[in-house]
């Protein structure tokens, strides 16, 4: 009897992994008190998940930037590693920093990558793209290795963005060096476009400029860290960090100046002293929206679903140092007409965003988790 008893026991313990496989984890409710939706934890115990897109309904694609790329199954939370990446250089504010999926994902199967790479010249910011093969990525091609290198490990920025008709944008910060925002002989402080293959587009700005770089779309940029392209309106919108004070939200276009270092809303780190010039110039633009105090913006979103109609249109970006999610209401002539923050109870460095096909709002945080915002009902 005993014989047969410990027989079953042990059956038992030998087929439980095989049950707990077969059982879907569930996403856990997170208490908060906005009426609006419930927030919902889906994975936690990551690395810092800097950037993240959907694959499918059912798929998400998400970087982690000490040099590694995920994939959760949102049906049964299941991650899986991808092989297959290059040498990623994870220091200061670089590694594996964003990830998108490219035009037409479904048929081209493009995933597109930005990451610090180590090159001759010292760490720079680099463009790439891959195609999935199951746990694998393959046919990795490097489109542009940035000119970007610094002595300093910040600022690398970088979101990428695509337009609808055949380009990619992405940006990259002065790297700790204020003066290269404003030098076109290199590509720090800048947001460029690229065909999706890499190749520079005929109608770039400064194409044909013996003094600067071809693929330069915008300058005067001190660190961008959300960019997107609003394909309804043809508007590129990026935000990005400012020093103590001033990170803004700018309207992106072709060939100007965004003024940095020369006109900024911030002051220094070390006083309360103005930087540059003053806050504006001929020949520079103003941004659309400044944050006094400096929330330090992490991501950016333009919300365009269904899920929640009272927030379409507006632009969410994750704060990392005032730890919120930031809701900023856009006027139909492009001016930011409204702020509202929240998740603030939280206490989380919201780092990237990313929009469901239900319009159900994805977000991941500094502490290495995974939340979604979904309607109550």
């Amino acid at each position: 009897m005993f014989k047969h008893r410990l027989s079953q026991t042990c059956l038992s313990i030998l087929l439980l992994p095989v049950f707990l496989q077969g059982l879907a984890a569930s996403p856990a409710g997170i208490p908060q008190s906005n009426p609006a939706f419930k927030l919902e934890q889906i994975a936690r115990g990551l690395g810092i998940p800097w950037g993240m897109a959907f694959l499918s309904q059912n798929e998400i694609i998400f970087t982690e930037r000490q040099g590694a790329v995920k994939i959760i199954e949102l049906d049964s939370l299941k991650i899986t590693s991808l092989h297959g990446l290059p040498e990623i250089a994870a220091a200061g504010q670089g590694g594996m920093l964003d990830v998108a999926t490219g035009p037409d994902y479904s048929r081209q199967g493009w995933i597109y990558f930005t990451y610090s790479k180590r090159s001759a010249s010292g760490v720079v910011t680099t463009l790439a793209r891959a195609r999935r093969d199951q746990d694998r990525l393959n046919s990795w091609q490097e489109l542009l290795i940035s000119d970007s290198a610094t002595a300093t490990g910040k600022h690398f920025g970088s979101r990428i963005a695509f337009d609808d008709v055949g380009h990619v944008f992405f940006g990259i910060g002065d790297r700790g060096v204020r003066d290269n925002a404003q030098n076109l002989e290199n590509h720090a402080g800048t947001i460029m476009r690229l065909n999706l293959d890499g190749s520079i587009p005929d109608d770039n700005p400064f194409l044909g400029d013996s003094k600067a770089r071809p693929e330069i779309w915008s300058y005067g940029h001190r660190n961008p860290q959300g960019l997107l392209f609003d394909v309804e309106k043809g508007n590129l919108w990026s935000i990005e960090h400012g020093p103590r004070g001033g990170d803004e939200i700018n309207l992106v276009v072709k060939g100007r100046n965004y003024g940095w270092p020369v006109i900024s809303h911030g002051k220094e780190y070390w006083a309360p002293i103005s930087i540059g010039e003053g806050t504006e110039k001929p020949g520079m633009e103003q941004p659309v929206k400044v944050y006094i105090p400096s929330i330090a913006p992490g991501s950016l979103l333009l919300y365009s679903g269904n899920a929640f109609p009272q927030w379409r249109g507006s632009l969410f970006s994750g704060a990392l140092k005032l730890r919120h999610l930031n809701r900023v209401s856009i006027s139909t002539d492009n001016r930011a007409i409204d702020e509202e923050r929240l998740l603030g109870e939280l206490n989380e460095r919201i780092r990237a965003l990313a929009q469901s096909p239900e319009g159900w709002i994805y977000l991941s945080t500094d502490s290495g988790k995974i939340m979604r915002m979904r309607p109550r009902q």
